[in-house]
């Protein structure tokens, strides 16, 4: 069984910001665990899919930081979007290039910005997605078991049912009843104690030949567009036709454009150890603590502080007799706020675009 992997790296991460900017983005940045978020996203992949079936989307503005990072990924493998238009015009574009290699294989789509704890699980369970996307020609998604009512991600609700098209339902994979976009607390709430719901990882596995007839018959108007760019790869005018077809393009996400709407999704649920990694208080719950609570990184003095995350970029901070807070610091910017509102710094990055303060952006 080949298999390729494609991973996603053209978003900007703005609720990571002042961390996080559009021209060095918290895929590229040290967030959690040894590496950038991409190189530890392609080193979880080894040795399931050898470098060379590694293909990275993302935005041109980046491709020089991400050849940079994973210098074992050839360079033609790095593909270039003009701007951003969610995740289903990047997957049929690689599909269709992935199609010229071998259109049987499986082709594995991943965030590159998650935290996964368990790597030799996240493995396993990512191999018996492609064997069951390769023998039934459907579409898996890899599904995390919630551990509490979260609001910031999509939930995907199965059926635990046998049909006789699923030869792995004694593996735990499930055909999918609905997905559920972000719910509110309430809502999650129920979501948990149902038990058939799980988190929407973003992370999934199909034939590039199957994915290939499903935006054929959902999204015929897309695949069109791309065979055009596809048409022209190679070419003198690759980087116009590319830059025209994607300014026509309308941005829709492969949940809603395909997922949604196809009638062979099935899931598998995981227990490895996932966080999207999308928000400071996200990041303070996974990070190490010390005896008051407190994550730490730089030259920090804590005097009565309990519960919070701080990160400097060189000056020194001094906090006394706070709790709760998350202070990040950066050359040219410094954000402060509450532990529980971290979700609203996108409220910031909204600020600075509409002031067009673009050099905070």
């Amino acid at each position: 069984m080949k298999i390729f992997a494609v991973i996603m790296a053209g978003g900007v991460g703005s609720r990571l910001w002042p961390k996080s900017r559009e021209a060095n983005p918290k895929q590229l940045l040290h967030i959690l665990g040894d590496g950038t978020m991409i190189q530890n996203t392609v080193a979880r992949l080894q040795p399931l899919v050898p470098f060379q079936d590694i293909f990275i989307v993302t935005n041109r503005s980046q491709v020089e930081a991400i050849c940079q990072q994973n210098p074992q990924i050839p360079r033609e493998n790095i593909i270039a979007e003009p701007f951003g238009r969610n995740t289903a015009p990047c997957v049929a574009l690689t599909a269709t290039i992935l199609r010229d290699k071998d259109p049987e294989g499986v082709m594995v789509v991943l965030p590159a910005d998650h935290w996964i704890q368990n790597v030799g699980e996240f493995q396993q369970k990512l191999r018996l997605a492609c064997e069951a996307a390769q023998q039934m020609r459907s579409l898996v998604t890899l599904g995390i078991a919630p551990t509490r009512p979260e609001t910031g991600y999509g939930y995907i609700q199965w059926l635990d049912r046998a049909d006789s098209a699923n030869q792995f339902f004694e593996q735990g994979l499930r055909p999918v009843k609905t997905f559920a976009e972000k719910p509110d607390l309430t809502t999650a709430q129920e979501f948990l104690e149902s038990g058939d719901f799980l988190w929407n990882s973003g992370m999934f596995a199909w034939r590039v030949d199957t994915i290939i007839e499903e935006f054929q018959r959902y999204l015929p108007e897309l695949m069109e567009q791309v065979e055009s760019i596809h048409a022209a790869i190679g070419s003198d005018y690759y980087a116009d036709q590319l830059e025209n077809i994607y300014g026509q393009i309308a941005p829709i996400s492969i949940d809603y454009g395909i997922m949604e709407k196809s009638q062979r999704v099935y899931v598998t649920q995981c227990e490895f150890g996932w966080s999207d990694v999308g928000s400071w208080d996200e990041t303070y719950r996974l990070s190490r603590k010390d005896s008051n609570g407190n994550s730490i990184v730089g030259d920090v003095v804590t005097i009565d502080t309990n519960n919070s995350f701080i990160r400097t970029a060189g000056k020194m901070i001094a906090t006394v007799g706070v709790s709760d807070v998350i202070v990040i610091d950066t050359d040219d910017a410094l954000l402060i706020c509450h532990r529980g509102d971290s979700q609203r710094v996108q409220a910031v990055v909204d600020y600075l675009r509409r002031k067009k303060i673009t050099s905070l952006l």
